[in-house]
């Protein structure tokens, strides 16, 4: 019972062993043993962290907060994503020996959700950029580990990337086959 999972399933829980009780069909001190169990913050503890980990299992994780110093350096992070690729915004990258790098608290994944209590969540990505850049002194971010979708991203934009490249490839051999006939009839004539 202890790992249910959500608050309102507990209540349902502890419900259940008031009516148990009511019948009379369970001694009543082993009910209120299982009760205290479920009230404890041993078993809060423990389905918070079921929980917890089960989201981590599915590439996700619970909001958190970083603050970061604002410095001449920067931040020390780089971002991607935003609603012009039709993708959330992401930390793509902690720069070696950054503020962000030194400070801990981001990691490569984390989905920016809001920049000093401003939400970027379904915004353009320069939007965040101008809110990042616009910090005085600190910055405080909301971001959420969200690796898979991260990496789902990055292979959608490398295979964008490689489309493009075969296509600039491309043109550049027709010009060039298109120089070669100009050079070849030039000669002739």
């Amino acid at each position: 019972l202890c790992l249910l999972g959500v608050s309102t399933r507990r209540e349902t829980a502890i419900e259940l062993l008031e009516k148990l009780q009511e019948s009379g069909d369970v001694p009543g001190h082993k009910l209120q043993s299982l009760k205290k169990v479920l009230q404890s913050e041993f078993c809060t503890a423990i389905r918070e962290a079921t929980v917890a980990a089960f989201a981590a299992s599915e590439g996700h994780s619970h909001p958190r907060v970083v603050e970061l110093p604002k410095t001449e350096e920067g931040l020390g992070f780089n971002v991607m994503g935003g609603k012009e690729q039709n993708s959330p915004i992401y930390i793509s990258r902690i720069i070696p020996g950054g503020v962000a790098e030194r400070h801990g608290g981001l990691k490569r994944g984390d989905q920016l959700l809001s920049v000093n209590g401003v939400s970027v969540e379904g915004e353009h990505h320069e939007k965040a950029v101008e809110l990042l850049k616009a910090a005085k002194d600190s910055v405080k971010l909301v971001v959420r580990y969200t690796p898979k979708v991260l990496e789902e991203m990055e292979a959608r934009f490398e295979k964008l990337r490689t489309a493009r490249r075969r296509q600039q490839q491309q043109l550049l051999m027709q010009q060039q086959q298109q120089q070669n006939l100009a050079s070849q009839q030039n000669h002739m004539s």
